[in-house]
Parts: C-alpha cells; structure tokens; sequence
C-alpha cells in the first residue's frame, strides 16, 4: 500500500511542480512522470543533507522540492526556440 501511496504523492508532485515551473512546457503527463522521479531525486537529496520527512504532508514536499529540481535540470537541456 505504501508503494500506491508513493505513486499518487509523485502525480501530485509533479502537478504542483509543473504549477510553480510554469515555463517548463511539458505538459501534464510528463510532468507527472517527473513528479514519480522527483520524488526519487527529492529522497535523495533530502538523505544527502541529512533530513527526514514524516507523514504524507513531508514526503509531499520532498517530492515536490525533486521534482522541481528534476524539472529545472530538464529545461537546461531542453533547446530554445
């Protein structure tokens, strides 16, 4: 159950990321695939600088601050047009 509950925290991420990147021009499906993997990327980076997240509210927030840096990392590569 935990792992649906990880999924649905990562879609909601990567709306709420999508949201606060607005010229990432993704689009709604990508970004929710991108929330799932920021929510990888956002453990990660919370274990390097020794935090921990508590309850559905923290991991919400990990996932986002992840995918809002995944999201960035993202729009460096993306071409200007």
């Amino acid at each position: 159950m935990e792992f649906i509950w990880s999924i649905i925290i990562g879609i909601a991420a990567g709306f709420i990321a999508g949201k606060i990147m607005k010229g990432s021009g993704f689009g709604l499906i990508l970004n929710l695939i991108v929330g799932i993997v920021g929510g990888l990327l956002g453990g990660w980076i919370f274990t390097l600088l020794g935090l921990d997240v508590n309850g559905i509210l923290g991991n919400l927030v990990m996932s986002t601050i992840g995918a809002i840096v995944l999201l960035w990392i993202i729009s460096l590569f993306k071409k200007k047009e």
